[in-house]
């Protein structure tokens, strides 16, 4: 069947499916569990009504529990235990409580990649957000600033490993003599007049290299978010401002800045959820070698290569965990800003 036509029917099985329950289940909560005739009529409307909103939210809560839910109570129970292949061929699950954390602790690929993803922490966040807030300010402030933030966005378009496909003809080396088609090294010989570098081999430094791909990418989000707080700025404010003498720096910093701290917070906090589980741009572009290792990258390899799913689901509780606090304060920080 030509996928065209499987994605329409998918789409028309699924609309229709949602719409066939929700159409049944309230006709079965109103005519035959809470029927609105009779001498309970009233307390069966009300019935109906405490009930009707858990009807409109059970798909939801399914998708949750099945997609959500469901594999990380698994993932759990798969960090506690390790897999054993029997001589019949099957495979048998024993639990070996917290040895795959403690085997992992031992490993010192675990903390490479511990020691870099705190580094990607300090970095990534602080100049996505930095430079998205420079785009935002300078581009409010000329003509063609839609243009300007519309190139500055465009990354946003690409996918990780396509980014990476980028930067790493930007970092290629080639032979000393011959043409270098990679712009850093094209710049690098060009000045120094020394060999070409193979630049994602030098340990520490390649960490940054790989660094500002995501810094690449995660600017135009921080940008747009952070020009449409500037934008919410009371021009009063500003007006007030300069009357008073004020310069554009302190007008920024003093003015500008103190009214849209919970955004910067908030995209802040947002690019540091994308850091903690950064792995296609390690992946593709070092495969964690060279000292480039990350958490993700590592989950990878203990579950797909060395086929250890005890230390693999291990790693991925402790990504997990390193998530979560900074979900649960952005999703209070959201609740208290509609308060």
């Amino acid at each position: 069947m030509n996928p065209a036509i499987q994605g329409l029917l998918t789409i028309a099985i699924g609309v229709g499916g949602c719409l066939s329950y929700f159409y049944f289940s309230n006709q079965f909560l109103d005519k035959v569990l809470f029927p609105a005739k009779g001498p309970n009529a009233g307390k069966n409307i009300n019935r109906a009504n405490i009930v009707r909103p858990w009807l409109f939210l059970f798909p939801a809560l399914l998708a949750l529990g099945l997609y959500l839910a469901y594999p990380v109570v698994e993932t759990i129970r798969l960090s506690l235990t390790e897999r054993e292949t029997l001589p019949d061929g099957s495979t048998v699950y024993n639990f070996v409580w917290f040895a795959n954390y403690a085997q992992m602790a031992s490993e010192p690929k675990f903390w490479e990649a511990m020691r870099n993803n705190m580094l990607w922490l300090i970095v990534v966040p602080a100049m996505s957000t930095a430079f998205g807030l420079l785009a935002a300010q300078l581009t409010d402030r000329i003509r063609w600033g839609n243009v300007a933030k519309s190139l500055i966005f465009m990354p946003m378009a690409i996918s990780f490993v396509g980014a990476a496909v980028i930067w790493r003809l930007v970092y290629d080396a080639r032979p000393p003599g011959t043409e270098q088609i990679g712009l850093l090294n094209a710049i690098y010989v060009w000045i120094s007049g020394n060999d070409p570098q193979q630049w994602l081999t030098v340990p520490f430094w390649n960490s940054f290299l790989l660094m500002i791909v995501l810094i690449w990418i995660q600017t135009g989000f921080a940008m747009v978010i952070l020009s449409a707080a500037l934008r919410g700025i009371p021009e009063e404010t500003i007006e007030a401002a300069i009357v008073d003498g004020a310069n554009p720096f302190q007008i920024f910093f003093k003015i500008k800045m103190p009214q849209i701290a919970g955004t910067i917070v908030v995209v802040w906090t947002t690019i540091t959820l994308v850091v903690l589980k950064v792995f296609d741009i390690v992946f593709a572009m070092t495969n964690g070698q060279w000292e480039t290792q990350v958490l993700a990258n590592y989950m990878f390899d203990k579950l797909f290569r060395a086929n250890d799913w005890g230390v693999g689901s291990a790693s991925a509780i402790v990504i997990m965990l390193l998530v979560t606090p900074i979900l649960v304060w952005n999703v209070r920080n959201a609740r208290n800003e509609m308060r």
